[in-house]
């Protein structure tokens, strides 16, 4: 039988735990719980967040679960997706904002983590831009093309009218693997190079491009393939 959170002692409540002792001081599974708010039949909010935890293997695979992996779970209805959905929104955006007080390539695990939750997800093809002023600060970013499970079809002049828009002095490119093997084919490797013989045309450089998993990002930059 569920313990229910309001049977367990004041100090031990997720909630009130946080607001003596800060959220720091929680596990991730009382952090879940309050986000959750209320349990499901014979779960209490604690015992919830702690199986989705377990069957997402930790706070990465839960927030980067997709909407289809959550509605499969039994009790857990529209309002609880859409509240671990504005969680996985908001870690976004916050990565979003620190991208843009710094210099992108000051940052590169904010990067990361950011086409993570954004691309990782995905159940479909995505390919997206970065774009950068000539300090590396970032102006936008934005999603060019979405295609099927293993391929998206990109158009190197539309890269160059966005990077000609938004006045863009370098970008990154990126796009995920829905199948979750990060390694860049051979098709990703000539439209790299495409690009960025498309884009020296208009003086834009182009600085990596990532490739996206659930769990793994890796770089052309880091393997030499610029």
């Amino acid at each position: 039988m569920a313990t229910r959170i309001a049977d367990l002692p004041a100090d031990a409540r997720p909630r009130e735990k946080l607001l003596a002792r800060g959220p720091h001081a929680l596990a991730d599974a009382e952090l879940v719980a309050i986000v959750l708010r209320t349990g499901v039949r014979g779960q209490s909010a604690l015992d919830l967040a702690a199986a989705l935890l377990d069957q997402f293997g930790g706070l990465h695979g839960l927030l980067n679960a997709s909407s289809e992996q959550l509605r499969k779970i039994k009790g857990l209805g529209a309002a609880k997706y859409a509240e671990i959905a504005a969680v996985l929104e908001l870690a976004r955006r916050t990565l979003n904002e620190q991208m843009m007080q710094q210099p992108l390539l000051d940052s590169p695990a904010a990067v990361r983590d950011y086409l993570r939750l954004w691309l990782g997800p995905q159940p479909v093809e995505i390919f997206a831009v970065l774009f950068l002023d000539n300090q590396h600060q970032l102006i936008a970013s934005e999603e060019l093309s979405r295609g099927t499970l293993a391929s998206t079809s990109v158009y190197p002049r539309e890269v160059v009218k966005a990077a000609l828009r938004l006045n863009a002095g370098a970008l990154i490119l990126a796009h995920n693997h829905p199948s979750g093997l990060a390694e860049p084919s051979a098709a990703d490797r000539a439209l790299t190079q495409t690009l960025k013989a498309a884009l020296a045309l208009v003086d834009v450089r182009v600085l990596d491009h990532l490739v996206v998993t659930r769990h793994n990002v890796v770089s052309f930059a880091e393997r030499g393939l610029l």
